[in-house]
Order: C-alpha cells, then sequence, then structure tokens
C-alpha cells in the first residue's frame, strides 16, 4: 500500500507539473499579447480549489482529476465566434477575443505550451548534467565468443572512448548511437593499455527495430559484464545441499563464464536431474560446487535460488562544468525529440507495434521508480515525458496546438476565417482520435500489469 501512494503520489507531482509548465505557455504569452484569459485550470472535473487574479479577470484552478489542463481565453470556442455571441460583448473584451486576434499572436499562443515544454526540458537536462549522473562506463566485461565484436578486435577491459568521432561517456549513451548505425559499421575509439586504438564492428540489419533491441549485446556482442549473486536460497532445496549462500558470486556453470542471470537459469533449466559444476566466488576464495536441478513441472531444472546481477565494474559519477551542462541540456533535449518523433513515426507506419504505447500506468510506474532512485533521475525523466508532451502537442490533430496551428495556416491560405462549423466537426474528430489513443495505452498498460 505504501508503494502504491509513493507511485501515486510521484506520478500526481510529475504531471501536474508538467501540465502546469504547457498550460502556463499558453497564459503567459496570452497575457502578454493582451488576449483575455478567463480560465487557467489544472486538472479536469471538480474544482478542488479555485481563486481569482488580482485583477479578478482569471479564475484559477486546480481540478480533481490531474491528466490534464487548459486555459480558456475569450473567442476561443467555436460557439463563441458567431455574430451573436460577439454582439453580447463590451467594445473591449471583442478587442481582445482569441478569435479576432492576428494569425501570428493566435500561432504564438498556441505554439508557446509546448515551446514551454521543451524549455522546461532543456533546464531539466541542464541541473541533470551540473548534479552529477550515475553511469555504468563504456567498460567490456564480457565479449561473446566468435561474436562481430571478438571478431573485430574487441577485448574485456576495452573502455569505448568514441562512437563515430563522438565521445560517450556511458553505456546508455554508446548504446544510443549503436543504434544508429545498425545496418552499417560502427567506428570506435577504444583505450587498452594506455594507449587509444581505433575498431571498426560492422553491425548487421536486423528484422526487429533497433530502438527495441541490445545492438551492443545482441547485435555486436559485448555488455558491460555483470556480476550475478545468490540473493536467497530456500530451504531444503538443491542449491542449499550443494552448499551454495547467500552473497555467493557465480562465476562459471559447466566450465563456461557467467555473464547474466539468464544464462544461468538457461543452463539450469537444460539440467534437469543432471549434475551441474558451478563455479563461485565467496569472500576471496573460488569453490567449486556440484549442484543437481530437480525437475518441476515443465520438466525443466531448478535448484531453488534467487539471483540478482550488477555491472562488474561498477558505476561513476560524472558531472558536467556549467558550459559543458548548457550545451549538454540543448543537445539532449533535441536527440529526446528527435528520438520521440522517430518513434511516433514508426508506429504509425508499424514499423515498431503500436503494443509499445504506454499509457498513465506506465507513466506512474516509471514515476515512482525514478523518483526512489534520488532527484537526478526523476529530473531526467520529467524532462523526457515533457519533451513527448511538447511533441505529442505539436501533432496536426485538431484540439491540439497542432491541429490549431494548421488552422492558422489555412486561415492564412484562404485570407479568411475557418468556418464555426468545420472547426465543431473537425474538433470532435479529433477529440474522438485523442481518445481512442488514451483507451488504447491504457489497455497496453492493463495488458502489461497483468502480464507481469
Amino acid at each position: 500500500m505504501t508503494e502504491i501512494l509513493h507511485t501515486t503520489l510521484a506520478f500526481i507531482v510529475a504531471i501536474a507539473l508538467l501540465i502546469a509548465v504547457h498550460e502556463y505557455g499558453h497564459f503567459s504569452i496570452a497575457r502578454r499579447l493582451g488576449i483575455k484569459v478567463e480560465k487557467f485550470s489544472i486538472g479536469f472535473g471538480p474544482a478542488l480549489f479555485s481563486w481569482r487574479s488580482n485583477d479578478q479577470e482569471v479564475l484559477y484552478v486546480i481540478a480533481a482529476i490531474p491528466l490534464g489542463g487548459y486555459v480558456k481565453m475569450l473567442g476561443e470556442n467555436p460557439d463563441e465566434q458567431h455574430e451573436g455571441a460577439q454582439g453580447k460583448l463590451s467594445e473591449a473584451d471583442r478587442g481582445r477575443a482569441f478569435n479576432v486576434q492576428p494569425v501570428w499572436k493566435r500561432a504564438a499562443v498556441a505554439a508557446a505550451g509546448p515551446a514551454y515544454n521543451f524549455v522546461f526540458a532543456i533546464f531539466a537536462y541542464m541541473v541533470v548534467a551540473w548534479l552529477g549522473q550515475s553511469v555504468l562506463p563504456t567498460i567490456v566485461g564480457h565479449v561473446t565468443p566468435a561474436s562481430v565484436a571478438e571478431k573485430s578486435g574487441l577485448q574485456v577491459g576495452d573502455r569505448v572512448l568514441a562512437v563515430e568521432g563522438r565521445q560517450v561517456h556511458s553505456w546508455q549513451q554508446m548504446e544510443e548511437l549503436l543504434k544508429h548505425r545498425v545496418g552499417n559499421r560502427a567506428e570506435l575509439e577504444i583505450y587498452r593499455d594506455e594507449k587509444s586504438i581505433d575498431l571498426s564492428i560492422a553491425l548487421a540489419e536486423q528484422e526487429t527495430d533497433p530502438l527495441l533491441i541490445d545492438v551492443a549485446g545482441q547485435v555486436a556482442g559485448f555488455t558491460p559484464g555483470l556480476l550475478v549473486s545468490v540473493d536467497e536460497v530456500v530451504e531444503s532445496s538443491p542449491a542449499m545441499q550443494a552448499g551454495l549462500l547467500k552473497g555467493d558470486i557465480i562465476q562459471q556453470i559447466n566450465g563456461n563464464a557467467v555473464s547474466n542471470v539468464n544464462q544461468f537459469i538457461e543452463q539450469v533449466k537444460n539440467h534437469a536431474d543432471k549434475a551441474v559444476k558451478v563455479v563461485v566466488k565467496r569472500d576471496q576464495t573460488l569453490l567449486e560446487l556440484e549442484v543437481v536441478p530437480a525437475v518441476d513441472q515443465n520438466e525443466q531444472g531448478r535448484i531453488g535460488v534467487r539471483l540478482s546481477s550488477q555491472a562488474a565494474h561498477g558505476t561513476e559519477l560524472y558531472r558536467m562544468g556549467i558550459l559543458d551542462g548548457v550545451q549538454y541540456g540543448f543537445v539532449r533535449t533535441w536527440e529526446m525529440t528527435a528520438l520521440t518523433l522517430g518513434v511516433f513515426a514508426k508506429m504509425v507506419t508499424s514499423a515498431i507495434s503500436p503494443d509499445n504505447l504506454g499509457g498513465p500506468i506506465a507513466i506512474a510506474q516509471l514515476a515512482g521508480k525514478t523518483a526512489d532512485m534520488g532527484l537526478v533521475y526523476f529530473l531526467s525523466f520529467l524532462a523526457l515525458i515533457s519533451v513527448n508532451l511538447g511533441v505529442l502537442n505539436l501533432l496536426p490533430i485538431p484540439v491540439l496546438d497542432g491541429g490549431l496551428l494548421v488552422y492558422l495556416g489555412l486561415e492564412k491560405l484562404r485570407g479568411k476565417a475557418l468556418s464555426p462549423r468545420f472547426l465543431e466537426i473537425t474538433q470532435f474528430m479529433g477529440l474522438a482520435l485523442i481518445v481512442m489513443l488514451m483507451v488504447y495505452a491504457f489497455y497496453n498498460d492493463l495488458s502489461r500489469l497483468f502480464r507481469g
């Protein structure tokens, strides 16, 4: 229950903050341009708190459902734009209505929300860079025998300094650059024996989109290397009978080095009721134990342990200076924007399955996890979601900011406003599409939740 409350609170803080940033973009630019703003709401549904601005013009609202928000401007809705509704306004208000403003003013207001999301992401990434990130170093901990990496000359202990001439400071950064080279060769700069070496690795084209796979491990054949440790030994299990203890580091199974948990589990599964030799490290001493996996209901081997893994070379704190941090904020925001657009495009063309689309439950889970990990991770999460929110709102769909920009472009081309009836119909269609996408994303969330 405590975990659920923590996750919910982190989700509410994240969504409310990012929506407030987005809507404040619309609000602040509208007010600066002299457009009358009637309401500024964070959330939908019944108002929990509300108050008036000092000039009594704007009603600020904190609503019960924190999954959205809006800024209500005078003359914004189609039903306020016909002559009868306009005639009821005072002369001063008619001049301040949204629909009578020049196209450039309305476009500035529409673009301001997404723009503020991008600005927030830039600033958040700057802070992350200045505070410092705990990163997985680019030190090679395992090279798969006969893999592309081994054939190219990569060795355990090598540190990757650059990919295609771009310096890398974390395994994640290296992996992102390698994804762009699938189907081509990747030029790596390696540090080995106190000198740099250039290597070239061919990354074969894959049936699965590179965004969805571990290119370094699955395509090239090298990983940071993992220490597989025993977290728990089940009472009276084959593992206990063989002498395995909590805290043991598993080094080998049947003479093969153990580089990850799944590899060890597969070996155990395939040796049901057959003795396997397991080498473990305990207090700086190597011990060889013989374990006979029990046969489970699926006729697979089980030894009765709970395992975990951690990077063989641990993590490093990578902190940037002021100017490097500023640059990182802009570059990282651009990279995440390009990545988000790429994912959307690939979902539309079915290159990536729409099943990967996440909804509020997925966002809430990420919010809770990153909040647990600390401020830097939570800020990185907020920056990523802020970029997604900015990109999503710029899509040319009616009811979104991008849809409004399309309307304004058409109006500029026609030389006159679009009809209220056209706006009503297209906005209804846009709203229906957004609702369907939200329902589908929520369905994906529930499916993943129940599948575990």
